[in-house]
């Protein structure tokens, strides 16, 4: 008993002799675990990748970095004898002024008569 009252009170604790040894078995086991999880995983994805080849190559369906490439290709391409970079495309809708007058009359049709009195009145 006097020697848990010491270890309460702060004292020194006995160490054991072999404790080294064992958290060095400890900390190898945890890491061959780990790779042997590791190992697995990757088995597993690469079992799963061939899956997805053959279902892109049933369906002539490319990868998502073959579509990017081959577009970033086309890119600079494109761009090659030009000094200045690519126009990017304008979406519908932005910078059209004609259609922007259309919205403009179409949501004027939806407005009632006494607010139409207050636009046209300014």
């Amino acid at each position: 008993a006097t020697k848990d009252m010491g270890k309460m009170l702060g004292g020194e604790e006995e160490k054991d002799p072999d404790a080294q040894k064992k958290e060095e078995e400890r900390q190898e086991a945890l890491r061959q675990q780990e790779e042997e999880r590791k190992a697995k995983y990757a088995k597993m994805e690469a079992e799963r990748e061939n899956i997805r080849q053959g279902i892109r190559d049933k369906y002539g369906i490319k990868k998502k970095e073959e579509k990017e490439a081959e577009a970033a290709a086309a890119m600079e391409q494109a761009s090659e004898g030009s000094l200045t970079r690519p126009k990017k495309a304008v979406p519908t809708g932005c910078g059209d002024e004609e259609e922007e007058e259309s919205i403009v009359d179409t949501v004027m049709k939806f407005i009632p008569a006494p607010l139409m009195d207050m636009f046209n009145k300014k």
